[in-house]
């Protein structure tokens, strides 16, 4: 796409600088309210077996209890769907009437049933009339027809009913349940993901039916981002009415992995002022779901107060499409480098040895020897307090440039801007620059010509994303191709909060393209003992890694595709995910799809290399890619089964004796 004059052609949010959430048309679900003027809606899926009308139950008030104004409940079959009203009266017994969404796949006389008892359904356009067989198939543009009035044909009761009883649909499109009949015209694409909704909601519209909410779900953060753009730009476009969105991505994972993964994803478009509904997807029991969701939603109570960042006139990248900005190699940093990972220890005044271990490099005394984990960070920021013992082989240090001594081939100078234009001398091959958003818009005149520098990007701005985006345009627009290192500094944050900000504020930058690196600063220690100071820097360095990870720009470690669990699952997904974590963490970059049943099987996991799926009570079948290698594998045997495959395949490799860290 030529992205010249690219900013005229997007629609896809109110603005790229200031903060202002997208309109669309309020739909009613039961008494919660999505979109229009209403806040965010947070909302979970149950686990247990929706036959089990009091677990259900008991799950749904925990859930609630939780903070989860909607509750979603999994619907396979008829018995299913029927079996909600139970759980229906029987939360209203007990005093909660928390609107019901009843999730439906393959099975349309399911959500004909569920539609007249719960609120909302939710349907895959993949799966619901559609056809998926991992075929490829050549359609006609009459066959292509031909299959759309079938679709009508069988979609029309749910619309009509859904009409008559006052209940809301989710068009929900999943990345990996593409039909065959889409993949045959689109390709496994978000334009294939967009086009597979808006052929069932032109069915609804042309009924009258507009209480709709639509999702463009996916494990692939940045397919995710670009498929939910994309479909902002194509109702638009296709003079669609602004309907709400439902925000996730699906199969995050457990723990911070599933964490930091949800928030690239979610954070990223929450930033443009989309999104209505929230549903962060963890390996974990759904009641620690939507605290997850409330802290990402949260953040944006009070964005739009933020200080002003002047207006984009030509944005140089294309946002629904990954390319990474060319930047000239600087040392080891840009060109086709992965992004580094620089950690942050200037506050410390002393750096001993062991403090190293917090970001991944360890030395063994008895063997008088250093070795670095898959998250040993690339540089050491130390600034004024230089580390006063000498460094392993694999990591660097940026000093203040007072500090620095030329004669050290390990260590490296860092300047603020007026510094640097005052410097009397210069590393000939890595010079780093501590540079402020506000501070790009000439900086190719106050470089003069300067080319072995890396520049470290920071902003006092709370509305941080689109802040850096726009000094990167200010770069771009220079014709400077010199590498970037974001750097955010949180204050007063707990955990959870600092992951999922990071995650956010770095994941947006990163899935557009732009970023050779990432560095979270440590600026507040005020009141923190060392250990807990250590402990932020180990944080840090994790979330770093993570981040570069989620947003598939740099892989360290295993990748798990792990699906939340729900009603369908036939296998405890914690207990298996953390089994198969332990066998195989150690195989870096390598993505593991786990998922409960055959519905999140194949197709769900996308682009795993390997999956390991529910295929009735007690048996497994495993896959390579979307092959399957062995069916009814007996789960007690299933995890040595996967790793023999993943040994086949000249992917395995035994994990140290010693693991470190």
């Amino acid at each position: 796409m030529d992205t010249k004059n690219l900013i005229e052609k997007i629609r896809y949010c109110n603005s790229l600088t200031s903060y202002s959430r997208r309109k669309t048309i309020p739909v009613s679900v039961g008494d919660v309210m999505i979109g229009g003027d209403n806040p965010i809606v947070v909302q979970s899926m149950t686990t247990v077996d929706t036959m089990d009308t009091e677990g259900s139950i008991e799950q749904c008030i925990r859930m609630v209890e939780s903070g989860c104004e909607l509750i979603r409940i999994t619907a396979p079959s008829m018995k299913e769907a029927e079996n909600l009203k139970n759980i229906k009266d029987g939360l209203a017994k007990r005093g909660y009437h928390v609107p019901l969404v009843a999730d439906i796949h393959f099975t349309p006389n399911a959500a004909e049933i569920a539609a007249k008892i719960v609120e909302k359904v939710r349907i895959n356009p993949g799966n619901y009339a559609d056809k998926k067989k991992f075929e490829v198939l050549e359609y006609t543009d009459e066959s292509y027809q031909e299959e759309l009035d079938r679709i009508r044909e069988r979609f029309l009761p749910l619309v009509r009913i859904c009409k008559e009883h006052g209940t809301a649909m989710r068009i929900g499109t999943n990345h990996g349940s593409l039909s065959d009949r889409i993949m045959s015209r689109y390709g496994d694409t978000p334009l294939g993901m967009v086009e597979s909704a808006l052929e069932f909601l032109r069915i609804c519209e042309d009924e009258g039916f507009y209480n709709i909410v639509i999702s463009m779900k996916s494990s692939n953060t940045q397919v995710m981002v670009q498929a939910y753009r994309l479909l902002v730009q194509k109702l638009e476009e296709g003079g669609f009415k602004p309907y709400p969105l439902h925000l996730g991505v699906t199969e995050a994972g457990d723990g911070e992995d599933g964490r930091v993964k949800s928030a690239v994803g979610i954070g990223t478009l929450l930033e443009d002022g989309l999104g209505d509904t929230v549903r962060v997807s963890l390996t974990e029991d759904p009641e620690f779901e939507a605290p997850v969701a409330e802290a990402l939603i949260d953040r944006y109570q009070d964005r739009a107060e933020h200080e002003a960042i002047s207006d984009i006139e030509g944005y140089p990248i294309n946002p629904f499409e990954y390319t990474r900005r060319v930047t000239k190699e600087v040392f080891n940093i840009g060109g086709s480098n992965v992004p580094r990972v620089l950690a942050d220890l200037s506050s410390f005044s002393e750096v001993t040895i062991k403090d190293l271990k917090n970001i991944g490099h360890f030395y063994l005394p008895e063997l008088d020897k250093w070795k670095m984990n898959d998250q040993g960070a690339d540089f050491v920021f130390t600034y004024k307090n230089p580390i006063p013992f000498m460094l392993p082989n694999g990591l660097k240090e940026i000093q203040h440039f007072s500090n620095w001594n030329s004669q050290d081939s390990n260590k490296f100078p860092v300047y603020s801007l007026q510094e640097f234009k005052a410097a009397e001398k210069l590393h000939p091959s890595l010079n780093f620059l501590l540079i402020e958003d506000k501070e790009t818009a000439t900086l190719a005149q106050d470089l003069a010509g300067n080319t072995n520098i890396v520049l470290i990007l920071f902003t006092q701005n709370r509305h941080q994303m689109p802040a850096l985006r726009r000094a990167m345009v200010n770069i771009i627009e220079q014709n400077l191709q010199l590498p970037v290192i974001f750097r955010t500094d949180y204050q007063g944050l707990d955990s959870d909060q600092t992951m999922l900000y990071a995650a956010t504020d770095f994941g947006g930058l990163l899935i557009d393209g732009l970023g050779d690196g990432v560095m979270m600063g440590m600026s507040e220690v005020g009141g923190r003992s060392r250990e807990e100071s250590l402990s932020q820097v180990k944080l840090h360095n994790s979330v770093s890694f993570g981040v570069l990870q989620a947003a598939r720009t740099r892989m360290s470690k295993t990748e798990y595709i792990s699906c939340p669990s729900c009603g369908r699952t036939l296998f405890d997904l914690q207990e298996t995910t953390a089994m198969i974590r332990k066998r195989t963490d150690h195989l870096k970059g390598v993505k593991i799809g786990i998922m409960g049943c055959i519905v999140n099987g194949p197709g769900e996991m996308a682009d795993a290399d390997y999956g390991y799926v529910g295929s009735g009570k007690g048996k497994i079948t495993l896959y390579k890619g979307k092959e399957v290698m062995k069916r009814s594998v007996p789960s007690e045997k299933a995890v040595d089964e996967l790793i023999n495959i993943i040994r086949k395949d000249g992917q395995w490799i035994e994990p140290e004796t010693e693991r470190l860290g």
